[in-house]
This record gives structure tokens, sequence and C-alpha cells, in this order.
């Protein structure tokens, strides 16, 4: 294993466990000494990773947003690659949506939760690569609007939000109130909402 990949393997590990410890019981009561016992690495490691507490949670937040990101795009290309149309990859999207939070639950949460919080020194960041991951479903949108698959009335920016924010909602209500269903389940009832047939008989 190289440097690089060592290093790459040791951020995940103090990735995992800084989520998992700050969702049980909140980013101030969260100490470094914590994180460093719950990754199984020293606590210099830590120091030699990141700055601070700060630093590692905003890192980890600029990560699990990208690999959402990366999840949203790997399905709006995967579509595009057997010829679907541009509906299709948005329902492709939020199936991938939904396989994320299902395997990170704590981080969705968190992110959800951070959202809402303006104080943060780390506000900015976030904002940030929550844009980057609304635009990957912007894209697709604006693609479907110029191919006459979508009316050219919505509001491309404020209907991507949108569409991410119900899988977040959608998802963490899943989990913590409706674990007994399936993801194909949720994903059934997200996609009736996104191909109109919610409302009409």
């Amino acid at each position: 294993m190289n440097s690089s990949t060592g290093r790459r393997t040791t951020r995940e590990k103090l990735y995992e466990a800084a989520v998992t410890l700050i969702a049980e019981q909140g980013f101030s009561a969260t100490t470094v000494d914590e994180i460093a016992e719950r990754a199984g690495v020293a606590k210099g490691t830590v120091y030699y990773n990141f700055k601070n507490k700060a630093d590692l949670f905003e890192e980890l937040l600029r990560h699990g947003v990208r690999l959402l990101t990366a999840s949203l795009q790997a399905a709006a290309d995967a579509t595009k690659e057997r010829g679907g149309s541009r509906v299709e990859a948005l329902d492709g999207m939020i199936r991938a949506g939904l396989g994320f939070i299902d395997r990170c639950p704590a981080f969705t949460q968190l992110y959800v939760a951070e959202l809402w919080r303006t104080n943060r020194a780390w506000r900015s960041t976030l904002l940030t690569v929550r844009q980057e991951a609304v635009a990957v479903v912007e894209t697709v949108l604006r693609e479907a609007v110029a191919g006459g698959e979508l009316s050219e009335a919505i509001d491309i920016r404020l209907t991507a939000a949108a569409l991410v924010g119900m899988v977040l909602v959608a998802a963490l209500d899943w989990q913590a109130f409706q674990p007994e269903r399936s993801i194909d389940e949720v994903h059934a009832a997200l996609s009736l909402l996104l191909h109109g047939r919610v409302g009409g008989r």
C-alpha cells in the first residue's frame, strides 16, 4: 500500500468514527480522543491528517456530499449510456440517492442537521458542496426541458433542490419511522411523485 492510499484509508476510518460519534452525541461533546479511539489510531494521527476537530468535520461533510454527488452523477451517466430518457435518469438518481443514504444514515442525519445551522465555521463549505450535488440534478432537468420531456415552465433551480430534499427527508423518515419498508418500496413511492402520478385516479 503506497503512502497516499494509506493516508486515504486512515482518513476514511477517521471519517467513519467521527460521523458515528457526532451522530450519537453531538459535535461539541465528541472529543478528538474518542474519534481516535473509535478509529483505532493514535491521537496524533488525527492531527497529522487534520488541523483540529472542526477541520475533520468540515472535510467529513465535503467528503460525504461528494460521494453522494458521485452516486447521482453515476446514475445519470448510466441512464444516458443505455439510451434512457432524462426523466428515467432522474428516477435513477432518486434510487441512487436512497442507496447512498441507506449505506450512510449517520452522515445523512448530520448533513441535514448542519444545513439549518448558520453559525458554523464550515457553513460556506457545506453550501458549496451542497450546490455541487444539486447542480447534477439541475443539469439533467435542463436537458429534459431542452428535449421536450419536461415543461419549460418549471423552475429548474428550485425543482432540483426539491428533488434532492425529497430524497433526503423521505429516506430519513423511512429509516427512523418505517424501517420495515424495503428500498424498492420507498423508491416506488418517490418515483410516483416524480412522474406526477399521485394526483388523479
